[in-house]
């Protein structure tokens, strides 16, 4: 480039930098449940490439309602693991399953997604189609393998779950993860929804004297107070459950793993 050529490089748009996908929640917590791509995609190291097709029959499809749909998240528990290898992200029309709140409060300094039972309810997620090391990855990452773990991996069969993907394709069921430790209500016993990590927090701590106590009266102190403190987030954990917040997902039976 001549020194007097103001013309900008070139920038590579499929960059998780440059789609604004690259934060992970994990490092970030107030960013919980992290930026979801806008179309389906591969997300494929630092890049989030055009995919070619939707369906990957010798993969497993996984339901992202969380931080899962973050291709920044996903790239930092693959790293953290050392699995590697390009991963499918399918957006999908989801019709039986709503964004509930996990009753337990997370290591990594926040209160994440849980998926509710939510007949007739739709919504727009994404379908994680994961190989075996990386469906290992995940399951790790959200406690299956451990028998005190935050979640189990459940199968919800065509009938409880309806996926249709981008394409139109209706998959015959998905695999999703059910917290157990249940879900936050609404007051009314009713599952409630998750608003985005600031305004749930702050919800909470305004309404929970107890748990100001713990985690302190911002958002920012409590993500500061529960990053990587295992016995705060556990008494955090049986608070809310003192409190009588907490009631089940509905998709309990399912779980098989």
């Amino acid at each position: 480039m001549h020194p007097h050529d103001d013309t900008p490089a070139p920038v590579d748009d499929r960059t998780l930098e440059s789609l604004g996908l690259a934060a992970a929640p994990r490092e970030h917590p107030l960013t919980y449940p992290g930026a979801w791509p806008s179309e389906s995609g591969l997300l494929d190291g630092d890049r989030f490439l055009p995919l070619t097709r939707l369906v990957h029959e010798d993969r497993t499809p996984v339901l992202a309602v969380g931080s899962n749909a973050s291709p920044g998240q996903l790239r930092h528990k693959m790293a953290r693991v050392g699995v590697d290898g390009p991963l499918p992200m399918v957006r999908a029309r989801v019709t039986g399953v709503d964004v509930g709140v996990s009753a337990h409060v997370s290591r990594m300094g926040y209160v994440s997604a849980s998926p509710v039972s939510a007949p007739g309810t739709v919504r727009e997620l994404f379908v994680l189609w994961l190989d075996p090391r990386q469906l290992a990855a995940i399951d790790a990452s959200e406690g299956v393998p451990v028998p005190d773990g935050n979640y189990r991996r459940a199968w919800l069969p065509d009938g409880e779950v309806s996926v249709e993907l981008d394409g139109g394709e209706r998959l015959p069921g998905a695999h999703v993860y059910v917290n157990q430790h249940g879900v936050l209500h609404d007051g009314t016993g009713v599952p409630r929804g998750h608003p985005g990590q600031r305004a749930l927090l702050s919800e909470l701590l305004l309404a929970l004297p107890r748990l100001r106590e713990l985690f302190g009266v911002t958002p920012e102190e409590f993500c500061a107070r529960a990053r990587g403190n295992p016995e705060l987030c556990a008494r955090g954990t049986r608070l809310l459950a003192e409190e009588k917040l907490v009631t089940r997902s509905g998709l309990e039976a399912y779980v098989t793993h």
